[in-house]
Parts: structure tokens; C-alpha cells; sequence
């Protein structure tokens, strides 16, 4: 077994009609059920934020959404309050299918966000899926899903500093793009010789 997709935050709340909507986001779905069959494993990845988390805006007296806060961390984007823990927005996208090998929750600790799959912001604090992929023997990782820009981004350049060969599939994510933020993950992937898949569901 090599050949594992992680299927990052293909929740309700990053569909359109969420809280925290990303544009096209239930297009990509029929796609990713489509690629499953085609790995060795199929990781799920699922934000499961606590009320009141750290990283909503609701948090911090007179800040707004997308405006950024000062964490121990650094900087953090304030997002509105979504994928709270045992709510509908939580919960996968109805159509998705969620027969996976292991479901990753992240994001579940108050005091600090997490977009990586491999690790919360402060870069250090893990989310166990390492320890999980080298105990099985896993090298080779491709990443579809949402936010193109944030959590599968993160997790790709975490991947490939962990020592993972590392493909997004951008036919299956798409992007909040904000502010240009798209253009600068992709930069940031394409320099760390993430491969940026552009075929479907083809090739899988």
C-alpha cells in the first residue's frame, strides 16, 4: 500500500449555502467519490471547531470576518463561526461518500486554529495522520478538496516537508481566493514541487 487521498474539509459549511462558503464548493464531490477507488486508502479530513473558537470573529470584541488577529502563533485570519462541533455545518457533504479508512478532525482545540491536515498553525502540534500514514506504509498522497488556498495548501507543504510525494488534484478543490490568495498557495506548491494535477477524474 502506497497510494493514500486525502480528502480535506468537504463540509457543509464550505458548500455553497454554509457559513463559510467557497464558491463551487459541492461541484467537486461527484469527482472526488469517483477517485476513491482508485487508492490504497482514503483519509478524511473534517474542521470541528468548539463555540467560540479562538479563530471566529465573534471571538474578539470589534473585529469582523477576514480581518486578522495576533495569536501566540502569529497572525490568524478571522473567519465567521463555522463547522461547529455536532452541527449540521460540521457535517460532511450529504453526498460524499465517507466510507473512509480514518477521519481526521481538526481544529478542535479553543485556543488555536488548524488548516494543515498534519498540524495545527503553531506548525508543531500534531494531528496524529503522520504517525497514521508511516505506520501503514504510505508515500505517495494525493490532496483534493476545500479550501485550495488554505487547508489543502497547508497540508500539501506540510506533506512535502514530511517527506511525502504530493499531488493536488486541482480539478477536484476549489479556492476562496482571497485577496489573491490562490495565486500565492499555488506559487508556494509549485515551488515546493508539489505536483498541481490539473486532469480529472480520469486519470485515477
Amino acid at each position: 500500500m502506497t497510494k493514500a487521498l486525502i480528502v480535506i474539509d468537504v463540509q457543509n459549511d464550505f458548500c455553497p449555502g454554509g457559513a463559510l462558503a467557497v464558491p463551487g464548493g459541492d461541484e467537486i464531490v461527484p469527482m472526488i467519490n469517483g477517485m476513491m477507488t482508485g487508492f490504497d486508502a482514503v483519509i478524511l479530513t473534517q474542521d470541528w471547531h468548539p463555540k467560540g473558537h479562538s479563530s471566529f470573529a465573534s471571538s474578539h470584541s470589534g473585529k469582523s470576518p477576514f480581518e486578522t488577529a495576533k495569536m501566540t502563533y502569529g497572525a490568524q485570519v478571522l473567519w465567521p463561526d463555522h463547522c461547529v462541533q455536532n452541527t449540521s455545518g460540521a457535517a460532511f457533504h450529504p453526498d460524499l461518500r465517507t466510507d473512509a479508512d480514518l477521519i481526521i478532525r481538526k481544529g478542535y482545540r479553543t485556543d488555536i486554529d488548524s488548516y494543515s491536515a498534519f498540524f495545527e498553525n503553531d506548525q508543531t502540534t500534531p494531528t496524529g495522520l503522520h504517525g497514521y500514514l508511516k505506520e501503514r506504509g504510505f508515500n505517495n498522497l494525493t490532496m483534493v478538496g476545500l479550501a485550495t488556498d488554505f487547508c489543502v495548501a497547508f497540508s500539501a507543504l506540510d506533506a512535502v516537508r514530511l517527506g511525502y510525494k504530493v499531488e493536488v488534484a486541482l480539478a477536484a478543490c476549489r479556492a476562496i481566493d482571497m485577496e489573491g490568495s490562490l495565486a500565492v498557495a499555488l506559487e508556494k506548491m509549485k515551488n515546493a514541487e508539489v505536483t498541481l494535477g490539473q486532469a480529472g477524474v480520469s486519470k485515477y
